[in-house]
């Protein structure tokens, strides 16, 4: 049977390759690259048997566990599409993705399904769920248990032929304030963001090829990301398909202390964090000693900036460790590597058929502004959603497609790029996206408060928080705390205001839109 890119295939490829080779490890569950494969077949085997169909959606609610990425390469096994879902959402948030996304099935943990029974009657497409057992006692009508579900299932690779045109999808904040599914071709985010089977080299010129890295010296990654998130699932794959052994991060709270403990039991090779909100933790804990670092080679960054300041802190303990910190976004994949600061910003050396556009779709001279872009290997655009996807992706008049998704950046004499911040404004808190508008709708629903503006703020330990300014309604006076609790059913913890500022009137523009830059300011002199 001819391979293609999809990525169970590409599981496959391994497995038959080197079957005994170390493949993940999540807490006490541990996988060679056989065990994956054929747990993944089980999986497959089930969904098809409940019914699930070629091009259907099956979402995943889960904490990083080995179960996730058993379910997601399952899923592709049967060429249904796999939709991570934030274990962070509220039921209002779980309805929009669950909906939007048309998802048949739903895998997931048994506390966290209980958010999704409040929104159930309104998901008339959901019409399997799979229970992941977390400790909790929630009762889910319908159901089937996660390892009755494989118990019941055939672990053999006796699927139809897969193709490099079936589907991944990944779920972002995007620019409106509603999680949008940026939907490619599985050849494209191989190529594009899963390392092309390669991650510091040239790509692989064929899926048989990966076979070749069956061969090679293993190599461990410790992945402290969660992987429902395009970083931490990228580098989990970037891993999985060179050959190496994945270990997941499995406690739903960081602690620097477990995440050097468990670099050091399972000798990893290359430390997956997020931004400074982990980094700087790390560098802290390294700080009072006595942890073996000795296997560690490089320190990897994704979903929010690494500044060089915490770089510069970890370099103190680990004098001689890489730094593999990427650009990458849901609509551009995995684009090029920090290259240091410039004036407080990131800059990078993007990698080729990237590079910054004027509004007519033109390069820019060096020197000048205009937007990242990036040609090739990009989605197809938006599920569900044509008029945002003919608002990010265009065709130039050369008849090159370029994915415009809104960061703007300046070009440098040395071919580097300089990123300046998203033109939407999205805050970026410890790698979760969060987008001003969402927030003050649930403010303004709050009987307190007339009217208010939401933007970001630089903050050491997450990169940036979000903060509001708000006008009172007469004779009020609302506190922090009681807009948090007020939003708390409505938005997820990490998109609760973290500072506040009362005004008596809330400025804005000419044409009556929200003055984020004198809103910063007024924060600012607080």
């Amino acid at each position: 049977m001819a391979r293609s890119y999809n990525l169970a295939d590409l599981l496959e490829i391994l497995a038959e390759a080197g079957p005994d080779r170390p493949a993940l490890v999540a807490g006490a569950e541990r996988r060679t690259y056989r065990e994956l494969n054929e747990r993944a077949c089980r999986v497959g085997h089930h969904l098809a048997a409940a019914g699930v169909q070629p091009g259907e959606h099956v979402a995943i609610l889960s904490w990083n566990r080995a179960e996730w990425i058993e379910t997601m390469l399952g899923i592709f096994k049967i060429r249904a599409v796999p939709i991570p879902v934030n274990y962070r959402y509220v039921a209002a948030e779980l309805r929009h993705v669950l909906a939007d996304s048309d998802s048949v099935a739903l895998v997931g943990e048994r506390s966290l399904l209980a958010r999704v029974e409040e929104i159930r009657a309104g998901l008339p497409k959901l019409r399997h769920v799979v229970v992941l057992e977390d400790g909790g006692e929630h009762e889910i009508p319908g159901s089937v248990r996660y390892e009755d579900a494989l118990k019941d299932a055939s672990p053999a690779d006796d699927f139809p032929e897969r193709s490099s045109d079936d589907r991944y999808i990944m779920y972002t904040g995007g620019t409106t304030g509603y999680p949008k599914g940026v939907e490619w071709r599985c050849e494209d985010i191989f190529f594009g963001a899963l390392g092309g089977g390669n991650v510091l080299g040239d790509p692989v010129a064929s899926p048989e090829a990966l076979a070749a890295n069956a061969e090679q010296p293993p190599m461990a990654v410790l992945d402290c990301a969660p992987v429902m998130h395009g970083a931490g699932q990228w580098v989990a794959f970037m891993g999985l398909f060179s050959g190496a052994k994945v270990v997941l991060y499995t406690e739903h709270a960081f602690d620097p202390a477990t995440a050097l403990n468990l670099l050091a039991a399972e000798q990893a090779n290359v430390l997956m964090l997020v931004g400074d909100v982990m980094a700087r933790p790390i560098a802290a804990e390294l700080a009072k000693g006595g942890y073996d670092t000795s296997s560690l080679l490089a320190v990897a960054s994704g979903g929010a900036p690494l500044t060089e300041a915490a770089k510069d802190e970890i370099r103190a303990h680990l004098p001689d460790v890489l730094f593999l910190d990427n650009y990458g976004a849901s609509e551009t994949g995995a684009c090029g590597p920090s290259v240091g600061g410039k004036e407080g910003t990131a800059r990078f050396m993007m990698k080729p058929g990237i590079t910054v556009l004027d509004e007519n779709l033109r390069p820019v001279r060096p020197g000048e502004i205009g937007r990242l872009a990036r040609s090739g290997h990009i989605p197809l655009g938006y599920y569900n959603d044509p008029d945002k996807t003919a608002s990010t992706f265009f065709t130039d008049a050369e008849g090159t497609r370029w994915s415009v998704p809104g960061d703007f950046a300046s070009l440098e004499e040395d071919g580097t790029i300089v990123l300046l911040g998203r033109g939407s404004l999205v805050i970026n808190t410890g790698g979760e996206k969060v987008y001003p508008e969402e927030v003050e709708v649930a403010l303004k629903d709050h009987p307190d408060v007339y009217d208010c503006v939401v933007v970001g703020l630089p903050d050491e330990r997450f990169g940036q928080c979000v903060a509001a300014v708000v006008a009172p309604r007469p004779g009020a006076r609302p506190t922090l705390e009681e807009l948090t609790e007020h939003c708390r059913d409505r938005l997820a913890g990490y998109k609760l205001p973290r500072r506040l500022r009362l005004v008596p009137e809330v400025q804005r523009t000419a044409v009556g839109k929200s003055d984020y830059k004198w809103a910063r300011s007024v924060l600012a002199d607080a």
